[in-house]
């Protein structure tokens, strides 16, 4: 008979899990803002691409944190600045609290590490990486303990090919890893008044690559942190925040709290003074009280 009300007890208790969960899915789905159609220049204008349901998400193959790998991991390349520096760190801070994973940043590598074969001046005639060197001849090498994910941040522009100009990043999502540079990502030398833009532009671009490595396709329902962009501008348009059904994949997942993620975001974004994303969080946040 104990037995008997032990396991009623534990399917009961499954239930309730599983039904407060899809209550706060639901609860801020009201805050998803619809897509406007898509003009020349942008990314679901050159690229029609179906997009993702969760029981697609769900029927992949999609990595899943373990105890042996769940330690997302940035390793910087070349001599950052003072200003640069707070940025990687508070971008480690906000993955860490984005996954839900420990997120922990490398020890800085030289720009010597690049062969002059992977250098080249570009048509701005800045010096520029090849990315797709950096992914292969650098990190593929790195094997740090418990890695799930290995982003690389460079503050020298990137390239992908010849034929192109430049690349704001390029990931290898079956071998967990990524490179993106600091670059482009603010006005000529970075500054303290260009200094948030810069961050919320980091903090979307990595957030967006590392959740392609956890399964996530590019998102076309909502504007969503998930969006594909052509663009810095479209970049900018697009919101910090993933929508519900992309917080629903990356939640099935990663298997976290939903509600201690999401008033930790709204702590990080006011501790920084990001506005957009702290007035995002603070919705979502009275939507499931």
């Amino acid at each position: 008979m104990r037995r008997f009300l032990f396991l009623v007890f534990i399917i009961l208790f499954s239930c309730n899990s599983k039904s407060e969960k899809n209550d706060y899915f639901k609860d801020i789905s009201e805050n998803d803002i619809k897509l406007f159609p898509p003009k020349p220049g942008d990314w679901l204008y050159s690229y029609r691409e179906k997009g993702q349901t969760f029981e697609q998400f769900i029927n992949s193959k999609h990595l899943v944190p373990t105890k042996e790998n769940n330690i997302i991991y940035l390793q910087p390349i070349g001599k950052f600045n003072s200003l640069q520096v707070k940025q990687i760190e508070l971008t480690r801070e906000y993955l860490e609290i984005f996954f839900q994973l420990k997120t922990e940043t490398l020890k800085d590598v030289s720009n010597d590490i690049i062969p002059k074969h992977a250098r080249r001046i570009g048509p701005d005639q800045n010096e520029q990486f090849l990315a797709g060197f950096i992914l292969d001849s650098v990190l593929k090498k790195e094997k740090p303990q418990k890695g799930i994910g290995l982003m690389a941040l460079t503050e020298v522009d990137l390239y992908p090919k010849p034929e192109w100009s430049f690349v704001f990043g390029l990931a290898s999502y079956r071998d967990r890893i990524a490179v993106s540079s600091i670059y482009r990502l603010h006005d000529e030398r970075l500054q303290n008044k260009d200094f948030n833009l810069c961050l919320e532009r980091l903090l979307k671009i990595c957030s967006h690559e590392i959740g392609h490595m956890f399964g996530l396709h590019h998102c076309i329902d909502a504007n969503c942190a998930m969006n594909g962009t052509n663009s810095l501008s479209e970049t900018d348009e697009h919101t910090l925040r993933l929508c519900s059904n992309c917080q629903r994949k990356l939640n099935s997942g990663l298997k976290y709290d939903n509600v201690k993620r999401l008033k930790e975001l709204e702590k990080y974004f006011k501790d920084n003074k990001l506005t957009s994303g702290f007035e995002l969080m603070e919705k979502d946040l009275k939507n499931i009280q």
